[in-house]
């Protein structure tokens, strides 16, 4: 695809823009243009008292376009934000024109809608108004605009002045037994690499050591410990007791702590046992779909039987809470079978159940081209429904988040019976305070607090990619990591 941009905009979000109507869809610098080609245009005009947009898409002999005119106080939001409103306008009729698509989440390309719910509250709007508005300026369908207002009102209901002084920490585990077709995640699952795991530990053990004595010399109290993956079930007993001794050496108490088990087919009594002697109270296990064929299609090695027979061995060990992931739109699988999914979830009762919508990324087994249903109208149904069946059943969304290049451009939700909300989930997706991560491919985030204009400064410090990388770098670039936190750590909290 190539796109000409005439005025004050960013290109990244034309492409943004692009994606909604052609997921998957490449920006390839200097491609030649041929009569296959999609050649995007988009021109602004800006006055005094405001800005005029008018976007194209042409392939061959077929053209639409669109023109929008939006004034500078016509939105909350400084003046980028209106001309992205503009140039989005005309673009949305552009596309809607070509494809006959219309994208539910409107000209919304960021990944977090109920911040921008939660910006329209904040600023004295009621949770109706700030529905319209996104319908208005964003040309959010009702649904959607109404869901991000719930998920807002959720997140601000749990996030707090005191919880921004908090921080939480995340644990990387990047193994897997196998590797799921549609995961993006550093992750590995050859025997080989698996063989790792001992020499991992260790250098993870150090690395907490260091991580968590950075956070008590700071002073700091952690809500959360977030165990990830991979799959963290994928080690042992003995390797679970390790791992969580060492964690609950630094931090006797904790708000929530949450493993993901994630694969039933790793999950065993004696782990969840070792996993609630040290405290931890939110497991995930998770099947995705209980379509056998779907399974098979995906790459999950375990059946419904025993997804079934794993959550029950996680509920008699009497878990606060219990998280079940499923996926919607996954390939091959149909409205009707994920309705199927649902409702045989339900009678579990579990404390929260997370739907995510089918994404490909570049790293996955499944590959764009071809992959995706631009209306996405299975995945919608699906969606629709699990919103429907969840809610009237007493859960209530509480966080979402959405990705590039997702079925019908859908999003992803976390739903929890009240009270049982994962905190963890709101705290990083929300950005609400540090996050210190260990481990292969962790990412430590200082979150500032926010500023008067409500905007927040945010640093990052990468932890190397990949398990081998990690232990290699436990030496000079071990030493070099840690002095490279506890600068940003001195630069955060004005100790330089």
């Amino acid at each position: 695809m190539i796109i000409r941009i005439q005025g004050n905009l960013n290109p990244y979000y034309i492409q943004t823009l692009c994606m909604l109507f052609f997921p998957g869809v490449k920006f390839p610098e200097n491609e030649e243009c041929t009569p296959e080609t999609h050649v995007v245009t988009v021109n602004m005009t800006e006055t005094e008292t405001g800005v005029a947009a008018d976007a194209s898409i042409l392939q061959g002999e077929t053209k639409t376009g669109g023109i929008w005119q939006e004034n500078w106080n016509a939105a909350i939001g400084d003046k980028d934000r209106i001309r992205k409103i503009a140039a989005g306008r005309a673009f949305m009729l552009a596309g809607e024109a070509f494809t006959g698509f219309t994208p539910p989440w409107g000209i919304m390309t960021g990944v977090r809608p109920a911040k921008l719910v939660s910006e329209y509250l904040h600023a004295g709007r009621t949770p109706e108004e700030a529905a319209s508005m996104l319908e208005k300026e964003f040309f959010a369908s009702s649904d959607k605009a109404h869901l991000a207002v719930q998920v807002a009102q959720a997140e601000d209901r749990l996030i707090t002045d005191e919880k921004r002084k908090d921080c939480s920490l995340y644990i990387a585990i990047p193994f897997c037994p196998t590797r799921c077709a549609y995961c993006s995640f550093v992750s590995y699952t050859s025997p080989n690499l698996l063989k790792l795991i001992p020499d991992y530990l260790a250098a993870l053990a150090e690395d907490i050591d260091h991580t968590c004595g950075l956070i008590r010399q700071l002073g700091l109290r952690v809500a959360t410990v977030y165990i990830g993956g991979g799959t963290p079930t994928i080690l042992t007993a003995d390797q679970l007791d390790f791992l969580l001794s060492r964690i609950r050496k630094w931090i006797p108490e904790v708000e929530e702590f949450t493993l993901e088990a994630g694969r039933p087919d790793t999950i065993t009594k004696d782990k969840l046992e070792t996993a609630v002697r040290y405290g931890v109270d939110r497991i995930s296990v998770n099947t995705q779909t209980l379509n056998e064929d779907v399974l098979a299609r995906i790459g999950r090695k375990h059946t419904a039987a025993e997804f079934f027979a794993a959550y029950e061995t996680a509920r008699q060990t009497g878990l606060k809470a219990i998280n079940i992931d499923l996926i919607a739109g996954l390939p091959s699988d149909t409205a009707d079978s994920f309705r199927a999914t649902v409702d045989a979830i339900l009678p579990l009762q579990a404390e929260n159940i997370t739907v995510h919508t089918f994404c490909v990324k570049k790293s996955a087994d499944f590959k764009a081209d071809g992959m995706f249903d631009r209306d996405g109208l299975e995945a919608m149904k699906s969606v629709q429904y699990s919103y429907r069946a969840l809610t009237e059943t007493g859960y209530l969304p509480y966080y979402m988040y959405r990705q590039k290049n997702t079925v019908g451009n859908l999003e992803n939700v976390g739903y929890a019976k009240p009270g049982y909300e994962g905190l963890y989930n709101i705290y990083m997706m929300e950005e609400v305070h540090i996050i210190f991560s260990c481990g292969a491919s962790a990412v430590t985030k200082f979150v500032f607090l926010p500023a008067e204009d409500g905007s927040v400064r945010i640093e990052r410090i990468f932890q190397p990619k990949y398990p081998y990388e990690y232990l290699r770098e436990q030496t000079e670039g071990d030493r070099k990591r840690r002095m490279d936190l506890e600068k940003a750590a001195a630069a955060f909290y004005g100790l330089e």
